[in-house]
């Protein structure tokens, strides 16, 4: 029996980060309950008003798990934001992976009155940079006026 070994050059994934942030007038009490509590994830998990995030599922704890279902509101297309949590410092930190194997980083800083909120995570490569740089930073900012027109 002869065994062939075939070398075979792989094309490395170049991977690249990208780091959005607001800043959100509101405590961090609010901004981290309606950043984690899936019944507010459903208010503000999409990038425009074509879309909505029709139900989340939110099991925040290292090794846990989270389900939020993005779609478009005319039912033509949707899919399942699914991944698994790495590390929760509360109120400070929250890692994950996706389920595609990228990194995401939220960060949550205090800043006099308001709260940075800081996410990075590694691109699809799908898409370009710019493409997901906007649909992210879309969804930040719904985030960001869901939390300011819920705690006036």
């Amino acid at each position: 029996m002869y065994i062939y070994l075939q070398n075979i050059k792989m094309k490395e994934k170049k991977i690249s980060h990208i780091s959005i942030q607001v800043s959100i007038q509101a405590s961090i009490d609010d901004v981290w309950n309606y950043w984690t509590q899936p019944e507010h994830i459903t208010k503000w998990n999409f990038a425009t008003d074509e879309w909505h995030c029709p139900k989340a599922k939110n099991d925040l704890k290292p090794n846990g798990s989270f389900s939020w279902r993005m779609e478009a509101k005319d039912g033509s297309m949707g899919f399942d934001f699914t991944g698994n949590y790495e590390e929760i410092i509360d109120k400070k930190l929250i890692t994950y992976k996706m389920s595609d194997g990228r990194f995401v980083e939220i960060e949550f800083t205090i800043k006099d009155k308001d709260v940075i909120l800081k996410e990075t995570f590694e691109t699809e490569g799908t898409n370009t940079d710019e493409q997901q740089r906007t649909g992210w930073l879309a969804i930040l900012k719904n985030f960001k006026t869901y939390v300011e027109l819920s705690t006036k």
